[in-house]
């Protein structure tokens, strides 16, 4: 059993619970899997004598009434994920998943102003981006930006995207030069009056989806007046996929584009022009991540990104303001409200599933520092872990405490509560498969459609915000110094240095620096 988000821990300790749930048991814990008799004897067995990364020591197994019980040893599980680390961290494993990953985001193609509907797939290109990189994946982001607005309110939010470039005019030459061998195109005399001047040709998209027999798009699908403009956003997506390939990742390259469902009509019509004019197996591997709408209610007037972005600010400088009093007009405290904001509107727009519709409540009551839900929230106890290990170096220095024993050396019999229990169990322990499961692309079932667990960062780290937060305001970590306390301060300080790392790793995959106050 290693845990997971889904594996919280309830109970009162030492009495069983129902199926499913994890009860405390001091020294050790039980989670209830099966019923009486269900449990085949050899799966017991194995279950007993389960080892490696990520499997807590097991001290035993056995039929219950409330089922199959399973005994972990709490002192050594905390020793094996707080101790000292047995060498340098294994690579990524190879999944049967792609070596490269190309992230299209349509929405950065448009010359107009961005609107808080276009940043919902770039955050999320940008974040998924970031959790594929950590598994080993390498990940490119596509379309290059040239609109100066557009980089600037993507610099704001922290979103590291290309800029500049432009598609080769040979690849441009080349589609065009496949266009006029393609049976799926006509050829538009020069001049019509009834088609606008950069037309180039016809493609009648439904008959190839027809002779294909592709699944699972649109049926409106018919006839596409292919421009110039859309063969240069072709060219620079299979330059993107060449230049992946050409790096050393092989052929395994994916193309996901990651569109709102107000572009997802247009995403498709591309989709098939780039499967008709280069079948090769690139095109042929497209996958489409359709974010639900998002919803502004109560806009007194379309508001556009940057609006967005310094409407937020103000509110969070305001809810700021509200709760620690007037703030200072420096440098320090302009970053901290600036990486409130972007936390902010990072959770408010990652934090939902991707494919379900998301509402924007742009009244001010709806930002606030204390929310458990918001990213401010998240920030706020990462800095209280930063506060917290400031406050003991400072004793360390003055002499009021002794400096933090090596791992080896701590006694981790001290931890007893169940809050500390809880943070290794259903945080430290399954974050990696958090993570793991957060970056998988699935092959589409049916469609060339995906979903993914785009959403699992934010909400596991509000949940550990949440729990954190019981738990600190709780127990007290540094009490008096008295050495008869110091085992258990430095086994708790051991616990908690691990959680504000989880926290770190975790903002990193949202681009958001860890603050060191609030």
């Amino acid at each position: 059993p290693t845990g997971g988000t889904g594996s919280r821990c309830r109970g009162s300790p030492g009495s069983p619970g129902p199926p499913g749930t994890v009860t405390a048991a001091a020294p050790c814990s039980q989670l209830c899997l099966h019923g009486p008799g269900q449990v085949p004897a050899d799966v017991i067995a194995g279950v007993t004598s389960a080892s490696g990364p990520g499997v807590l020591a097991v001290r035993g197994c056995q039929q219950t009434a409330a089922g199959l019980a399973v005994q972990l040893r709490r002192p050594e599980a905390f020793r094996r994920l707080l101790g000292p680390p047995p060498g340098p961290d294994p690579p990524p494993a190879a999944g049967p998943g792609p070596e490269a990953v190309v992230l299209h985001c349509p929405a950065l193609r448009s010359p107009a102003a961005l609107a808080p509907r276009h940043l919902r797939p770039v955050l999320l290109a940008d974040h998924l981006a970031q959790l594929l990189r950590a598994q080993g994946v390498s990940a490119r982001l596509v379309p290059a930006v040239s609109n100066q607005g557009s980089l600037e309110v993507l610099r704001q939010l922290r979103v590291e995207w290309p800029s500049g470039g432009a598609a080769s005019p040979d690849a441009v030459l080349a589609f065009k030069q496949a266009l006029s061998r393609c049976p799926y195109a006509t050829a538009c005399e020069p001049g019509a009056a009834s088609l606008p001047e950069d037309v180039i040709c016809k493609v009648h998209l439904k008959s190839f989806v027809e002779q294909q027999g592709l699944a699972g798009y649109d049926p409106n699908l018919d006839v596409l007046l292919v421009t110039e403009g859309k063969l240069r956003s072709l060219a620079e997506l299979q330059q993107a996929v060449l230049q992946c390939t050409a790096g050393g990742q092989g052929s395994r390259c994916s193309v996901v584009h990651v569109v709102s469902c107000e572009e997802e009509f247009q995403q498709q019509q591309m989709d098939l022009l780039w499967r008709i004019l280069d079948p090769g197996a690139h095109a042929a591997s497209q996958k489409h991540l359709v974010c639900g709408p998002v919803k502004v209610t109560n806009p007194s007037f379309p508001i556009g990104a940057d609006q967005y972005f310094q409407l937020r600010k103000r509110q969070m400088y305001d809810a700021s303001v509200l709760k620690y009093g007037e703030l200072a007009q420096d440098e320090a405290w302009t970053e901290v409200v600036d990486t409130l904001t972007v936390a902010a509107i990072r959770f408010e727009l990652l934090s939902t599933a991707h494919r379900s519709q998301l509402t924007l409540d742009l009244e001010a009551s709806s930002i606030s520092t204390k929310g458990t839900k918001s990213g401010a929230f998240v920030m706020y106890n990462c800095a209280r872990l930063a506060t917290l290990f400031d406050t003991y170096l400072r004793a360390v220095e003055q002499g009021t405490y002794p400096p933090l024993p090596p791992a080896a050396t701590l006694n981790f019999s001290c931890l007893r509560e169940e809050g500390e229990w809880l943070l290794l169990f259903n945080y430290l322990l399954p974050f990696p498969e958090v993570l793991q499961q957060a970056a998988q692309l699935p092959a589409p079932s049916k469609g060339h459609r995906i979903t993914a667990n785009t959403e699992a960062v934010c909400k596991f780290l509000i949940q550990l915000s949440m729990d954190f937060s019981s738990y600190y305001n709780r127990v007290h970590v540094l009490g008096e110094p008295f050495p008869h306390l110091f085992d258990q301060m430095f086994a708790r300080l051991q616990l908690l240095g691990a959680v504000r790392d989880l926290f770190h790793r975790a903002l990193a995959t949202l681009h958001l620096p860890p603050l060191s106050q609030i």
